[in-house]
């Protein structure tokens, strides 16, 4: 009988083996997803460090800047339609986040917030924008405000959609997503970490959107194989696992942010609860709070031309707030046409 036992048992595991060896995807290399992946103003920068930064910058170099940051997993490919517009009127920089997207990943480089928060602030040093508005979504808004309080004097004006950072309630923690739930597992990231996911990358999709029809096999694909760039998986499995340093919000600590601030939310977000956009509102003085009906965890995609009106209202808004009153505007500067907030 127990022969008959560890039989079955060594059947099983054969068995687990040989679908592990299936599902097992090995990593793509970078040449292979820039020659899918790059955009045609694609760019490359090499920090201080040795890593290699994707970005893009674009649109009238001396207009007032705007920098995107993308949540986790994601890549600069989601702020398409906002560049698209934007870069029209304002000078735009995107970036991949290290272990994301087109970005390197260093394993010798932390995988925090904190470090986030360095890159984009060498990345737009190095290219001469001393001054910027800062938007993030999801992980990128955590990484956003961090950045607002580390570095205070580069900052003009925040912007942070259905952001990351506040501790999740019991409640939330268990309602949460599948995917989430099995990352929180340290015997389910080792067996995920070299399987193919694109049925959890669907669904984590699936949640991230109240309209299914953004998530194609396409979008699916292009969330797939930047992932297995070398070194992602590792890096993507530290962040979402809670198993690396994330900024924690606090009234204490975003009390100190002192710039406008507008504040993006899909009431209909599955992943960081609509409740987190009124934390944020109540937190940081004078932020506008602003919640779409019927949208998901990403905004700046999911009704991009609406959102696209409020961040353009907004930065006037922070033009404005940045001019002393010597400053002289030049004929033909757009914000002429606009009235000007009461002060």
């Amino acid at each position: 009988m127990l022969r008959r036992t560890l039989a079955v048992i060594l059947t099983i595991v054969a068995i687990l083996a040989a679908g592990w060896l299936v599902l097992r995807r090995s990593d793509v290399p970078y040449d292979t997803l820039e020659s899918i992946y790059a955009l045609p103003d694609t760019q490359f920068m090499t920090l201080d460090t040795g890593l290699k930064i994707h970005y893009t910058d674009t649109g009238p170099q001396d207009r007032s800047v705007l920098v995107l940051v993308h949540g986790l997993s994601a890549s600069l490919h989601t702020w398409s339609a906002w560049k698209a517009d934007l870069e029209q009127e304002y000078r735009v920089i995107t970036l991949d986040l290290p272990g994301h997207g087109l970005s390197r990943f260093d394993p010798l480089d932390p995988v925090t917030i904190e470090r986030f928060a360095e890159v984009v602030d060498e990345v737009t040093r190095k290219l001469g924008a001393d001054q910027f508005t800062l938007a993030g979504n999801s992980m990128g808004g955590n990484t956003a405000w961090v950045t607002t309080l580390k570095y205070p004097d580069r900052v003009e004006g925040l912007i942070l959609l259905d952001a990351s950072g506040w501790p999740a309630s019991a409640e939330e923690k268990k309602s949460s997503p599948l995917v989430f739930k099995l990352l929180a597992n340290p015997l389910a990231r080792a067996l995920l970490k070299d399987l193919d996911m694109t049925s959890l990358i669907r669904s984590g999709l699936e949640d991230s959107y109240i309209n299914q029809s953004f998530v194609t096999d396409e979008l699916v694909e292009r969330y797939v194989s930047l992932s297995r760039a070398p070194g992602h998986r590792e890096a993507l499995l530290q962040m979402s696992s809670g198993r690396s340093d994330r900024g924690i919000a606090s009234d204490e600590a975003l009390a100190n942010i002192a710039v406008p601030t507008l504040i993006l939310w899909g009431q209909g977000d599955n992943l960081v609860p609509v409740s987190h956009a009124q934390k944020f509102g109540d937190a940081i003085d004078g932020a506008r709070v602003v919640i779409y009906a019927d949208v998901g965890h990403l905004p700046q995609e999911e009704i991009a031309e609406q959102s696209i009106v409020d961040v353009r209202e907004f930065m006037l808004e922070v033009e404005w707030s940045t001019m002393g009153e010597e400053t002289i505007v030049s004929a033909g500067d757009p914000r002429l046409t606009e009235d000007r907030p009461n002060e």
